[in-house]
């Protein structure tokens, strides 16, 4: 299998959420590109960040590691995180390894947003 580089890019929908925009592979070679992301999106401290899944090409376990470590360093700075765009496979993924219960996991982008301002997890 080839391995797509991640490429992201981040949005500022307000002063209270930045949304991350994920397009490739999360793997533990996107470190350095996730990490970048996340502290271009809390520049401007906001309340959530939003993480896009829609154009995920794949993810393993290396990129799930990434993901707990930017939970890790928004749980410190007082964020709330959430998801959407996430495909069936990947939904069960979060639920497997119980990422789900503190990514807020939802249907689409205008839902994720508001439980990033509220700081719910509503799944």
């Amino acid at each position: 299998m080839s391995v797509t580089q991640l490429e992201t890019s981040v949005r500022h929908t307000d002063r209270d959420v930045a949304v991350i925009d994920l397009k490739g592979d999360v793997t533990a070679a996107s470190e350095a590109a996730l990490m970048d992301a996340y502290r271009e999106a809390s520049r401007d401290e906001p309340r959530g960040i939003a993480l896009n899944f829609s154009d995920l090409d794949y993810m393993n376990s290396g990129g799930i590691g990434l993901l707990v470590t930017l939970l890790v360093r928004a749980k410190r700075a007082h964020q709330q995180v959430t998801a959407f765009g996430l495909s069936d496979h990947y939904r069960q993924i979060f639920e497997l390894t119980r990422i789900d219960e503190v990514i807020g996991v939802h249907p689409d982008e205008r839902h994720a947003l508001d439980a990033a301002r509220l700081g719910a997890r509503v799944r």
